[in-house]
């Protein structure tokens, strides 16, 4: 049923955020990471091993804060000049928490480093404005943290993922595609010197070809589960005259229009009901999972690299549903994989 004209090398990742466990707060993790607090350390290994046991091939840190304050915190507080980030100060304390779980299983931990893109981090700050040496200044910074993400002794970073949400979505973006070329260029320099593959993370492929054009940038991230339509925007023959690769969203993760779905049937709010809210689990099944991944397979075949959850599951209500899907996902790639064969 799913079968492929060749057998296809597909990685399983996914995006980061994650749930935190009951009783703590995203406010209370950003106060707690600036004091390297042991619960949280403690959270962040807990949620990693989650990762590790649902069977990601390639789990990004598990991000618990906001993505704008985790990079522009440190830019604004320590800088060399405006919004370019001092070295020492270019550091995902995150990754300290995954080094400490790679010791204790005694092994190094292959993983995926996700980082807010500079484009992202611009429209935070300026909105619609355009300052183009402030935007090459925050790329500038984004390649020191991600140069520093290195570093770690315990962790190989095979992945590193340039978060930029508004690219194709947000009409504030006055940069012209020359400005956004260098500055993403800059931003993942450091990626492609270590050897990494190099990823955006977009939330509509609309300007993909953009993205194409970055020679330091080697995929590009589709949330295709809950948006199939977006795979018809991309062509395959422009990636493979780029040599750029896909990551394919195959499980959905809008976890308020799954929920909707939901509340419909039942009459009733689920988010109040954990119990009914854990059924989304039985709408984003294996077999649906496998069936959009050979979707993806049948039209971009040996150019989908990696596959999972369309985005983050930080939003999502608990760690048990989060890990449920991560596991049906993990099931669904397999049974792609066995029908290949």
């Amino acid at each position: 049923m799913y079968r492929c004209k060749m057998i296809l090398m597909i990685l399983f990742d996914d995006i980061g955020s994650f749930p935190l466990p009951g009783g703590m707060s995203r406010e209370w993790a950003e106060s707690a990471i600036r004091k390297g607090d042991p619960a949280l350390l403690a959270a962040i290994e807990g949620a990693m091993k989650q990762k590790l046991d649902a069977g990601i091939d390639v789990p990004t840190y598990p991000q618990f804060r906001d993505m704008y304050a985790q990079f522009l915190a440190p830019i604004r507080e320590k800088s060399d000049e405006p919004y370019l980030v001092k070295l020492e100060a270019a550091r995902i304390p995150e990754l300290t928490a995954v080094g400490s779980l790679a010791r204790r299983l005694k092994k190094k931990l292959r993983v995926r480093v996700c980082v807010t893109g500079p484009l992202e981090l611009y429209l935070k700050e300026f909105g619609g404005t355009a300052y183009t040496d402030i935007l090459m200044n925050l790329a500038k910074s984004i390649d020191r943290f991600i140069r520093a993400s290195f570093e770690h002794p315990d962790i190989d970073v095979a992945v590193i993922s340039i978060d930029e949400p508004s690219l194709g979505i947000s009409p504030q973006v006055m940069f012209g595609e020359d400005d956004l070329i260098e500055a993403l260029s800059a931003a993942s320099a450091g990626a492609a010197a270590h050897g990494a593959d190099t990823e955006i993370h977009l939330h509509s492929p609309l300007h993909y070809r953009l993205a194409c054009a970055v020679q330091s940038i080697n995929v590009i991230g589709v949330e295709s589960a809950a948006n199939p339509s977006y795979l018809s925007l991309i062509d395959r023959k422009e990636l493979e005259a780029s040599d750029t690769f896909l990551r394919i969203g195959i499980a959905r993760t809008d976890i308020s229009q799954l929920a909707t779905v939901l509340n419909e049937k039942y009459g009733t709010n689920v988010w109040k009901e954990p119990l009914k809210m854990a059924e989304i689990l039985g709408m984003e099944t294996p077999e649906i999972i496998a069936r959009r991944l050979a979707n993806a397979a049948s039209i971009f075949g040996e150019r989908i690299k990696y596959t999972g959850p369309d985005c983050g599951l930080g939003s999502w209500p608990s760690q048990e549903l989060a890990f449920g899907l991560l596991r049906n996902t993990r099931a669904g790639i397999d049974r792609f994989i066995a029908a290949q064969g």
